[in-house]
Protein backbone atom coordinates (compact mmCIF):
# COMPACT_ATOMS: atom_id res chain seq x y z
CA UNK A 1 0.00 0.00 0.00
CA UNK A 2 1.12 3.53 -0.88
CA UNK A 3 2.08 5.82 2.03
CA UNK A 4 1.30 9.53 1.29
CA UNK A 5 2.05 12.18 3.38
CA UNK A 6 -0.62 14.77 3.56
CA UNK A 7 1.40 17.34 5.13
CA UNK A 8 3.82 17.56 1.90
CA UNK A 9 4.29 21.03 -0.21
CA UNK A 10 1.34 22.74 0.01
CA UNK A 11 -0.42 20.24 2.07
CA UNK A 12 -3.96 20.92 1.00
CA UNK A 13 -7.10 19.12 0.17
CA UNK A 14 -5.48 18.41 -3.70
CA UNK A 15 -3.20 15.81 -2.07
CA UNK A 16 -6.75 13.58 -1.36
CA UNK A 17 -8.17 14.32 -4.13
CA UNK A 18 -5.03 13.62 -6.68
CA UNK A 19 -4.67 10.58 -4.51
CA UNK A 20 -8.38 9.30 -4.70
CA UNK A 21 -9.04 9.65 -8.48
CA UNK A 22 -5.14 8.24 -9.03
CA UNK A 23 -6.14 5.14 -6.92
CA UNK A 24 -9.57 4.33 -8.80
CA UNK A 25 -8.22 4.85 -11.96
CA UNK A 26 -4.78 2.50 -11.56
CA UNK A 27 -6.73 -0.01 -9.07
CA UNK A 28 -3.88 1.16 -6.19
CA UNK A 29 -4.53 1.34 -2.31
CA UNK A 30 -2.94 4.00 -0.18
CA UNK A 31 -2.94 5.44 3.13
CA UNK A 32 -3.27 8.89 3.18
CA UNK A 33 -1.95 10.23 6.88
CA UNK A 34 -1.52 13.84 8.48
CA UNK A 35 -4.36 15.38 6.12
CA UNK A 36 -4.15 18.78 6.21
CA UNK A 37 -2.39 19.02 9.46
CA UNK A 38 -0.85 22.29 8.73
CA UNK A 39 -4.49 23.59 7.95
CA UNK A 40 -6.53 26.24 10.32
CA UNK A 41 -8.88 22.79 11.04
CA UNK A 42 -7.04 19.85 10.59
CA UNK A 43 -7.95 16.55 8.80
CA UNK A 44 -10.70 15.55 6.70
CA UNK A 45 -13.61 17.93 6.56
CA UNK A 46 -17.43 18.00 4.96
CA UNK A 47 -15.72 18.68 1.59
CA UNK A 48 -13.08 15.98 1.37
CA UNK A 49 -15.75 13.12 3.00
CA UNK A 50 -18.21 13.99 -0.07
CA UNK A 51 -15.01 12.85 -2.40
CA UNK A 52 -14.29 10.72 -1.05
CA UNK A 53 -17.76 8.75 -0.67
CA UNK A 54 -18.07 9.89 -4.47
CA UNK A 55 -15.21 7.83 -5.56
CA UNK A 56 -15.86 5.03 -3.06
CA UNK A 57 -19.48 4.20 -5.06
CA UNK A 58 -17.78 4.61 -7.97
CA UNK A 59 -14.71 2.09 -7.46
CA UNK A 60 -16.77 -0.15 -4.51
CA UNK A 61 -13.81 0.45 -2.57
CA UNK A 62 -13.01 -0.52 1.12
CA UNK A 63 -12.54 2.35 3.04
CA UNK A 64 -11.00 3.11 6.82
CA UNK A 65 -10.56 6.42 8.35
CA UNK A 66 -13.71 8.18 6.40
CA UNK A 67 -15.09 10.57 9.46
CA UNK A 68 -15.08 14.36 10.45
CA UNK A 69 -11.40 15.32 11.55
CA UNK A 70 -9.56 12.13 10.77
CA UNK A 71 -6.26 12.90 9.92
CA UNK A 72 -5.59 9.25 7.92
CA UNK A 73 -7.72 6.93 5.56
CA UNK A 74 -7.19 4.02 4.29
CA UNK A 75 -8.47 3.50 0.78
CA UNK A 76 -8.56 -0.01 -1.21
CA UNK A 77 -10.29 0.57 -4.82
CA UNK A 78 -12.05 -2.17 -6.84
CA UNK A 79 -13.43 -1.89 -10.24
CA UNK A 80 -15.11 1.12 -11.75
CA UNK A 81 -18.30 1.44 -13.03
CA UNK A 82 -19.70 3.80 -15.16
CA UNK A 83 -23.43 4.69 -14.60
CA UNK A 84 -25.74 7.65 -13.62
CA UNK A 85 -24.41 8.61 -10.24
CA UNK A 86 -25.78 11.62 -8.00
CA UNK A 87 -23.81 12.70 -4.98
CA UNK A 88 -25.20 15.36 -2.82
CA UNK A 89 -21.86 17.35 -0.55
CA UNK A 90 -24.77 18.94 1.83
CA UNK A 91 -22.73 21.91 2.61
CA UNK A 92 -21.33 24.99 -0.22
CA UNK A 93 -18.21 22.52 -0.96
CA UNK A 94 -17.35 22.47 -4.19
CA UNK A 95 -18.89 20.78 -6.97
CA UNK A 96 -16.27 20.96 -9.11
CA UNK A 97 -13.69 19.73 -7.13
CA UNK A 98 -15.39 16.30 -6.53
CA UNK A 99 -15.86 16.25 -10.34
CA UNK A 100 -12.79 16.84 -10.60
CA UNK A 101 -11.91 13.49 -8.46
CA UNK A 102 -13.90 11.15 -10.54
CA UNK A 103 -13.94 12.48 -13.92
CA UNK A 104 -10.24 10.63 -14.60
CA UNK A 105 -11.81 7.34 -13.83
CA UNK A 106 -15.29 7.76 -15.73
CA UNK A 107 -13.51 8.67 -18.71
CA UNK A 108 -11.34 5.83 -18.99
CA UNK A 109 -14.47 3.63 -17.82
CA UNK A 110 -15.91 1.37 -20.59
CA UNK A 111 -19.36 3.06 -21.16
CA UNK A 112 -20.98 6.38 -20.59
CA UNK A 113 -21.73 8.38 -17.16
CA UNK A 114 -23.56 10.54 -16.35
CA UNK A 115 -23.06 12.87 -12.75
CA UNK A 116 -25.48 15.04 -10.90
CA UNK A 117 -23.53 16.98 -7.95
CA UNK A 118 -25.16 19.31 -5.32
CA UNK A 119 -23.49 21.67 -3.86
CA UNK A 120 -21.42 24.90 -4.10
CA UNK A 121 -21.35 25.78 -7.79
CA UNK A 122 -19.61 29.35 -7.06
CA UNK A 123 -17.00 28.41 -4.58
CA UNK A 124 -14.06 31.44 -3.78
CA UNK A 125 -11.68 28.15 -2.89
CA UNK A 126 -12.15 26.43 -6.17
CA UNK A 127 -12.85 26.71 -9.82
CA UNK A 128 -16.53 28.51 -10.43
CA UNK A 129 -18.50 26.51 -12.63
CA UNK A 130 -17.72 28.91 -15.29
CA UNK A 131 -14.14 28.05 -15.54
CA UNK A 132 -15.24 24.09 -15.92
CA UNK A 133 -17.31 24.88 -19.10
CA UNK A 134 -15.31 27.00 -20.71
CA UNK A 135 -11.57 26.57 -19.96
CA UNK A 136 -11.11 23.25 -18.67
CA UNK A 137 -13.65 20.73 -20.18
CA UNK A 138 -12.91 21.85 -23.55
CA UNK A 139 -9.26 20.85 -23.26
CA UNK A 140 -10.34 17.63 -21.98
CA UNK A 141 -12.24 16.91 -24.83
CA UNK A 142 -9.62 17.96 -27.48
CA UNK A 143 -7.85 14.61 -25.38
CA UNK A 144 -11.06 12.46 -27.17
CA UNK A 145 -13.39 12.89 -24.46
CA UNK A 146 -16.64 13.76 -24.88
CA UNK A 147 -17.86 15.64 -21.81
CA UNK A 148 -20.66 18.17 -21.27
CA UNK A 149 -21.95 20.15 -17.86
CA UNK A 150 -25.15 22.15 -16.97
CA UNK A 151 -25.21 24.44 -14.48
CA UNK A 152 -29.45 23.35 -13.47
CA UNK A 153 -29.17 25.80 -10.74
CA UNK A 154 -26.36 28.61 -8.84
CA UNK A 155 -24.78 27.69 -5.05
CA UNK A 156 -22.98 29.93 -3.30
CA UNK A 157 -21.19 30.49 -0.21
CA UNK A 158 -22.44 29.54 2.65
CA UNK A 159 -25.76 28.62 1.80
CA UNK A 160 -24.92 25.92 -1.11
CA UNK A 161 -27.82 24.26 -2.85
CA UNK A 162 -26.25 24.64 -6.25
CA UNK A 163 -26.71 21.43 -8.94
CA UNK A 164 -24.64 20.91 -12.01
CA UNK A 165 -24.97 17.58 -14.40
CA UNK A 166 -22.77 15.95 -16.25
CA UNK A 167 -22.32 13.98 -18.80
CA UNK A 168 -19.24 11.91 -20.10
CA UNK A 169 -18.50 9.43 -23.09
CA UNK A 170 -15.49 7.92 -22.24
CA UNK A 171 -11.91 8.08 -24.63
CA UNK A 172 -11.07 4.75 -25.76
CA UNK A 173 -7.50 5.89 -24.68
CA UNK A 174 -6.58 9.48 -23.64
CA UNK A 175 -4.77 11.48 -26.21
CA UNK A 176 -0.98 13.62 -25.67
CA UNK A 177 -1.67 17.23 -25.14
CA UNK A 178 0.37 19.71 -26.31
CA UNK A 179 -0.14 23.27 -25.83
CA UNK A 180 2.93 25.48 -26.41
CA UNK A 181 1.36 28.97 -28.01
CA UNK A 182 -1.90 30.84 -27.09
CA UNK A 183 -2.15 31.74 -30.82
CA UNK A 184 -4.21 35.13 -31.95
CA UNK A 185 -6.65 36.14 -29.22
CA UNK A 186 -10.14 36.15 -31.04
CA UNK A 187 -12.21 37.59 -28.38
CA UNK A 188 -12.52 38.44 -25.01
CA UNK A 189 -15.72 38.72 -23.28
CA UNK A 190 -17.25 38.93 -19.83
CA UNK A 191 -19.90 37.49 -17.57
CA UNK A 192 -21.70 38.30 -14.60
CA UNK A 193 -24.02 35.93 -12.73
CA UNK A 194 -26.33 37.60 -9.77
CA UNK A 195 -28.28 35.51 -7.76
CA UNK A 196 -31.13 37.55 -5.59
CA UNK A 197 -29.21 40.29 -5.88
CA UNK A 198 -30.01 44.03 -7.35
CA UNK A 199 -29.03 44.53 -11.19
CA UNK A 200 -26.90 47.45 -10.35
CA UNK A 201 -23.95 45.25 -9.17
CA UNK A 202 -23.74 43.81 -12.65
CA UNK A 203 -23.91 46.80 -14.56
CA UNK A 204 -21.59 48.54 -12.34
CA UNK A 205 -18.73 45.53 -12.48
CA UNK A 206 -19.44 45.09 -16.62
CA UNK A 207 -18.79 49.00 -16.96
CA UNK A 208 -15.34 48.54 -15.09
CA UNK A 209 -14.33 45.42 -16.74
CA UNK A 210 -15.25 47.35 -20.72
CA UNK A 211 -13.33 50.25 -19.59
CA UNK A 212 -10.23 48.38 -18.35
CA UNK A 213 -9.89 45.58 -20.83
CA UNK A 214 -11.59 47.58 -23.81
CA UNK A 215 -14.43 44.51 -23.89
CA UNK A 216 -17.79 46.16 -26.21
CA UNK A 217 -21.16 45.66 -25.16
CA UNK A 218 -21.86 43.22 -27.18
CA UNK A 219 -19.85 40.91 -25.53
CA UNK A 220 -20.97 41.14 -22.22
CA UNK A 221 -23.35 39.27 -20.54
CA UNK A 222 -25.56 39.34 -17.47
CA UNK A 223 -27.02 36.11 -15.67
CA UNK A 224 -29.98 36.59 -12.67
CA UNK A 225 -30.90 32.82 -10.90
CA UNK A 226 -33.73 33.52 -8.77
CA UNK A 227 -33.46 29.74 -7.86
CA UNK A 228 -30.37 29.88 -5.61
CA UNK A 229 -30.97 29.33 -1.89
CA UNK A 230 -28.95 32.53 -1.08
CA UNK A 231 -27.38 35.47 -2.64
CA UNK A 232 -24.24 35.73 -4.71
CA UNK A 233 -22.28 37.20 -7.22
CA UNK A 234 -19.12 36.28 -9.57
CA UNK A 235 -17.70 38.33 -12.32
CA UNK A 236 -15.93 35.76 -15.16
CA UNK A 237 -13.08 37.08 -18.22
CA UNK A 238 -13.14 35.04 -20.96
CA UNK A 239 -10.16 35.02 -23.12
CA UNK A 240 -10.66 32.61 -26.27
CA UNK A 241 -8.00 32.09 -28.59
CA UNK A 242 -6.99 30.15 -31.61
CA UNK A 243 -5.52 27.23 -29.51
CA UNK A 244 -7.14 28.07 -25.92
CA UNK A 245 -9.62 29.30 -24.23
CA UNK A 246 -9.61 30.52 -20.53
CA UNK A 247 -11.30 31.92 -17.54
CA UNK A 248 -10.97 34.31 -14.51
CA UNK A 249 -13.12 35.04 -12.50
CA UNK A 250 -13.91 36.81 -8.48
CA UNK A 251 -16.51 36.76 -6.45
CA UNK A 252 -18.49 39.67 -4.92
CA UNK A 253 -18.84 39.69 -0.94
CA UNK A 254 -19.85 41.91 1.30
CA UNK A 255 -18.73 45.32 2.14
CA UNK A 256 -16.61 44.70 -1.14
CA UNK A 257 -17.53 47.57 -4.02
CA UNK A 258 -18.95 45.79 -7.15
CA UNK A 259 -16.18 47.60 -9.19
CA UNK A 260 -13.53 45.91 -6.62
CA UNK A 261 -14.49 42.54 -7.67
CA UNK A 262 -14.41 43.70 -11.46
CA UNK A 263 -10.76 44.82 -10.87
CA UNK A 264 -9.54 41.91 -8.81
CA UNK A 265 -10.59 39.77 -12.25
CA UNK A 266 -9.41 42.07 -14.73
CA UNK A 267 -6.30 41.92 -12.55
CA UNK A 268 -5.96 38.34 -12.60
CA UNK A 269 -7.06 38.41 -17.21
CA UNK A 270 -4.40 40.83 -17.31
CA UNK A 271 -1.84 39.18 -15.47
CA UNK A 272 -2.60 35.88 -18.15
CA UNK A 273 -2.52 38.67 -21.43
CA UNK A 274 0.72 40.34 -20.44
CA UNK A 275 2.47 36.76 -19.71
CA UNK A 276 1.29 35.67 -23.08
CA UNK A 277 1.21 31.70 -22.09
CA UNK A 278 -1.71 29.36 -23.53
CA UNK A 279 -1.99 28.40 -19.96
CA UNK A 280 -3.25 30.48 -16.63
CA UNK A 281 -2.61 28.64 -13.54
CA UNK A 282 -5.07 26.98 -11.84
CA UNK A 283 -5.97 25.49 -15.83
CA UNK A 284 -2.16 24.44 -15.14
CA UNK A 285 -3.48 22.40 -11.58
CA UNK A 286 -6.03 20.46 -13.40
CA UNK A 287 -4.44 19.44 -16.77
CA UNK A 288 -1.49 17.43 -14.91
CA UNK A 289 -3.19 13.94 -13.40
CA UNK A 290 -5.21 13.29 -17.48
CA UNK A 291 -1.36 14.16 -18.93
CA UNK A 292 -0.33 11.95 -16.79
CA UNK A 293 -2.34 9.54 -17.60
CA UNK A 294 -2.41 9.93 -21.61
CA UNK A 295 1.32 8.88 -21.14
CA UNK A 296 2.62 12.43 -21.75
CA UNK A 297 2.21 16.08 -22.71
CA UNK A 298 3.29 19.78 -22.31
CA UNK A 299 2.11 23.07 -21.75
CA UNK A 300 3.28 26.59 -21.70
CA UNK A 301 2.26 28.64 -18.34
CA UNK A 302 3.48 30.99 -15.74
CA UNK A 303 5.69 29.72 -12.63
CA UNK A 304 4.40 27.23 -11.18
CA UNK A 305 2.84 27.02 -7.90
CA UNK A 306 3.45 25.31 -5.01
CA UNK A 307 0.11 23.96 -4.96
CA UNK A 308 1.09 22.65 -8.56
CA UNK A 309 4.38 21.39 -7.53
CA UNK A 310 3.05 19.15 -4.68
CA UNK A 311 0.44 17.87 -7.31
CA UNK A 312 3.33 16.84 -9.52
CA UNK A 313 4.82 15.18 -6.18
CA UNK A 314 1.93 13.29 -5.88
CA UNK A 315 1.44 11.57 -9.35
CA UNK A 316 5.07 11.16 -9.44
CA UNK A 317 4.16 8.89 -6.64
CA UNK A 318 1.42 6.75 -8.40
CA UNK A 319 2.78 6.27 -11.76
CA UNK A 320 6.07 5.52 -13.01
CA UNK A 321 6.03 9.35 -14.45
CA UNK A 322 8.34 12.05 -14.78
CA UNK A 323 7.57 15.50 -14.87
CA UNK A 324 9.73 18.10 -16.01
CA UNK A 325 9.41 22.05 -15.02
CA UNK A 326 11.55 24.15 -17.11
CA UNK A 327 11.70 28.07 -17.22
CA UNK A 328 11.87 29.08 -20.64
CA UNK A 329 11.61 32.61 -20.35
CA UNK A 330 11.02 35.46 -18.40
CA UNK A 331 8.21 34.28 -15.39
CA UNK A 332 7.45 31.69 -18.19
CA UNK A 333 7.83 28.12 -17.72
CA UNK A 334 7.34 24.65 -20.12
CA UNK A 335 5.48 21.85 -17.85
CA UNK A 336 6.46 18.54 -19.98
CA UNK A 337 5.61 14.97 -18.59
CA UNK A 338 6.67 11.79 -20.11
CA UNK A 339 7.16 8.05 -19.23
Amino acid sequence: MLIIDGAQGEGGGQILRTSLALSICLGKPFRIINIRANRRRPGLQHQHLAAVKAATEISSARVTGAYRDSPQLDFNPGTVTAGNYHFDIGTAGSTSLVLQTLLPALLLAPARSSVVLQGGTHNPLAPPFEFMQYAFLPVINKMGAGVKVVLKRAGFAPEGGGCIQTSMVPAAHLQRLDIIERGEILQRRAEVMLANLPMHIAERELAVIARLLSVPDKDTHITTDTKAAGAGNVVSIVIESANITECFSAFGKKGLPAESVAEIAVKEAQRYLDAGVPVGRHLADQLLVLMALAGGGSFVTMQPSLHTLTNIRVIEFFMATTFTTEQIGAGVWKISVDH
